[in-house]
């Protein structure tokens, strides 16, 4: 992730990343808000004065159905976007790869509404493929970015950034997280020169692999290995990642990416690739300020989103399979590919925490690693507790791992449910936390009613860990509301017909989740753990 330019204001970068991509003319007609982009316009740019906004837009319309490019314009406030709307919707139709700035008041007066005050986003909102104001100055040339590359993703069509006047004067966008890249774009169903490229790009030094969802829902699996092993890649699971992509009992797996820009950096320092795939770049949780710079990143993804805000050098946008069973073959035929180190034995599971009481959650999480079969599938929502889950339990079989990709809890009770009715074969695990557990325990009554044997584990520590962790992280205090008591999880179960048993002692545990896993009926299971609070970053995420 490395910057475009070292321009130092919002405009000198715009400037730069427009240059960068192809769009030194610019259409519209000007007015006070903009006037700070237009300001000493380089000699290489071309201005193309109208007399009327929609006159601009399908100028710039015509130019980019021409030249098969996005073309750029920018229009002016409320009135000036009002003027243009005839002609959005024309190229939204149309399918013009447009990238449309309209400018709005200044920021430190917005919330008065004054004179020239825009609505922008909502009034281009129907007619464009997205629209936003950036929340910072300093995102201005990111979201421009973002804009070029949603354009000219299938189907084409214009997009839409409002630019707040005193953002041009801003600090441009610095250090290696906030830059907008170099990125290259391909539509669905990359062309034979796009694979090649990439491939060149993962033969130039030391590989990492960034693997998420998108490959377990593609079937990539047995196609990453054979990349992988090809390489000598060093793999990684995505961050936050709500499926995964390749076993973790791979000699070539190095665990889950941190989900903290400085940490991961760290994790990557010494590969000069990282190639995504089927995951975002990069669910980061926390904010975490590092001057440290990635590696270069290459992407591979169906979500033209993803692929429009990724700082990559190059993304593909298609079938994931599909481009990485392509990548193989251009490999092959160019001679290009490295022998990987050879492949040793099988990593070991770290050593068993002690049977403490209370019980930690690294001991559930090894006693359950010890239980569980072969063709399991876990259903994961208890954020505290992750990194314990990650250390003993290795997910060796696709389709074998679902969590929530947003955050947002209760998922995973009726999540579980829906996967064994899919699933009848396999046996189903939900391991929840407490707190998630609250927000959809009405899944119990759905198991029983269905018939469907869950062994629902909720992880009990009477509290919302993943917040303390937070807190932590961020130096808050004195956060209120934290704490779970009073909160009877056998009770619940009972009055939804469900077996239920309470584990407090590690001496128990072993034989409760055995008899859970044979038991032909839905069972949940509360096991008591310790009330330590986990780091928000772990120092290893392996």
């Amino acid at each position: 992730m490395t910057a475009v330019g070292t321009s130092t204001s919002v405009r000198a970068s715009t400037i730069e990343l427009l240059r960068h991509r192809g769009m030194t003319t610019i259409f519209g007609n000007p007015g006070s808000t903009e006037l700070g982009l237009l300001v000493e316009l380089p000699d290489d740019f071309r201005y193309v004065m109208a007399l009327h906004e929609s006159v601009a837009v399908a100028m710039a319309d015509g130019y980019a159905q021409t030249t098969g490019r996005p073309a750029f314009l920018n229009l002016h406030s409320a009135c000036g976007v009002g003027n243009a709307m005839g002609a959005v919707v024309n190229a939204f139709h149309n399918r013009a790869p447009l990238v449309i700035t309209g400018g709005n008041q200044d920021r430190r007066h917005l919330a008065l509404e004054p004179f020239l005050f825009a609505r922008g986003v909502e009034l281009m909102a129907p007619y464009v493929k997205h629209a936003e104001q950036p929340a910072r100055a300093e995102d201005v040339p990111a979201a421009i970015d973002r804009a070029w590359a949603l354009a000219q993703t299938r189907p084409y069509g214009p997009v839409f950034v409002s630019v707040p006047a005193d953002d041009w004067d801003g600090a441009g966008p610095g250090g290696p997280q906030s830059s907008p890249g170099g990125k290259v774009r391909a539509g669905t169903g990359p062309a034979g020169s796009d694979v090649d490229e990439l491939a060149h790009w993962l033969t130039r030094g030391p590989l990492a692999l960034v693997v998420g969802a998108g490959a377990d829902r593609d079937g990539a699996w047995t196609e990453l290995i054979a990349l992988a092993e090809r390489l000598g890649a060093a793999v990684w699971a995505a961050p936050q990642s709500p499926r995964l992509g390749f076993p973790e009992d791979h000699p070539l797996y190095r665990g889950h990416l941190a989900p903290g820009y400085g940490s991961a950096a760290a994790q990557l320092s010494g590969f000069e690739v990282a190639l995504v795939v089927g995951a975002p770049v990069f669910a980061f949780l926390p904010y975490e300020p590092s001057e440290e710079a990635m590696p270069a990143i290459v992407q591979i993804t169906d979500d033209a989103d993803e692929a429009a805000r990724a700082p990559s050098a190059l993304s593909l946008i298609g079938d994931v399979r599909g481009i990485i069973s392509a990548l193989l073959e251009r490999i092959d035929v160019a001679g290009r590919a490295r022998e990987g180190p050879a492949v040793g034995a099988t990593r070991q599971a770290p050593p068993k925490p002690s049977a403490a009481s209370p019980i930690s959650a690294a001991f559930l999480m090894a006693t359950l690693a010890e239980v569980l079969p072969d063709d399991a599938i876990l259903v994961e929502e208890s954020p505290s507790n992750r990194h314990e889950l990650r250390r003993h339990i290795r997910i060796r079989r696709p389709g074998s791992f679902f969590a929530c990709a947003s955050g947002g809890l209760g998922f995973a009770m009726p999540a579980a449910v829906g996967i064994k009715l899919a699933r009848p074969e396999r046996p189903v695990v939900c391991l929840v936390g407490d707190g998630s557990a609250l927000y959809a325990q009405q899944a119990i009554w759905s198991a029983v009613q269905l018939g469907t044997p869950v062994s629902f584990i909720v992880v009990n520590n009477a509290r919302y860990a993943i917040l303390e962790s937070v807190a932590a992280f961020g130096g808050l205090e004195g956060v209120p509301s934290l704490e779970l008591p009073g909160v009877d999880f056998l009770a619940a179960a009972a009055s939804y017909g469900c077996a239920a048993v309470r584990i407090d002692a590690p001496a128990e545990l072993r034989t409760t989740l055995e008899r859970a896993l044979e038991d032909p009926r839905p069972v949940l299971i509360d096991v008591r753990i310790d009330r330590a609070v986990p780091p928000l970053l772990p120092a290893s995420e392996v």
